[in-house]
C-alpha cells in the first residue's frame, strides 16, 4: 500500500510541477515522460540478454507512441501511461521480476494511472474551452 501512495503523491507532484512551468508545451513533457519511463525497466535489466531485449523493446514501443500522442492528441499520450501501467504488471508475469525493485511494479502502476486520468481530464477541459469553428 505504501508504494501506491508514494507513486500517487509522486504523479500529483508531477502534475503540479508542470503546472507552473506554464512556458513548458504541456503535451511535449507528458510525451518526453512516458518515453523516459519506458527506459527505466531497461536501466534495472541490462544484465540479462532476455530481459533487456524484452525492455527494450517496450521501450521503443512507448517512444513510439509518445510520439503519435505529442503529434496527434493528448488522449493518445493517457493511453500510453494506461498501457505502461498494465506493462508494471504484466512484468511479473515474466522470469526476470528478480532484477526490479521490490514493489516497483505498484509503484510505477500508481504513477502510470495518476498520470493517464490527470491527461484525460486535460483533453476534456481543453477541449470543452476550445471555440467552435
Amino acid at each position: 500500500m505504501t508504494a501506491i501512495i508514494i507513486g500517487v503523491g509522486s504523479g500529483i507532484l508531477t502534475i503540479l510541477i508542470i503546472a507552473l512551468l506554464r512556458f513548458l508545451d504541456k503535451q511535449t513533457f507528458y510525451g518526453l515522460i512516458l518515453t523516459g519511463i519506458g527506459y527505466l525497466y531497461v536501466g534495472f535489466t541490462w544484465r540479462d540478454t532476455g530481459s533487456l531485449v524484452l525492455c527494450a523493446g517496450q521501450a521503443i514501443l512507448f517512444s513510439l507512441i509518445a510520439y503519435y500522442g505529442v503529434k496527434k492528441s493528448m488522449l493518445l499520450l493517457a493511453a500510453g501511461y494506461f498501457l505502461h501501467g498494465l506493462w508494471d504488471l504484466a512484468f511479473d508475469l515474466f522470469p526476470y521480476t528478480k532484477l526490479i525493485p521490490p514493489h516497483y511494479d505498484l509503484f510505477c502502476l500508481s504513477i502510470d494511472f495518476t498520470m493517464g486520468f490527470y491527461l484525460i481530464v486535460l483533453n476534456y477541459r481543453n477541449a470543452k474551452s476550445a471555440p467552435l469553428e
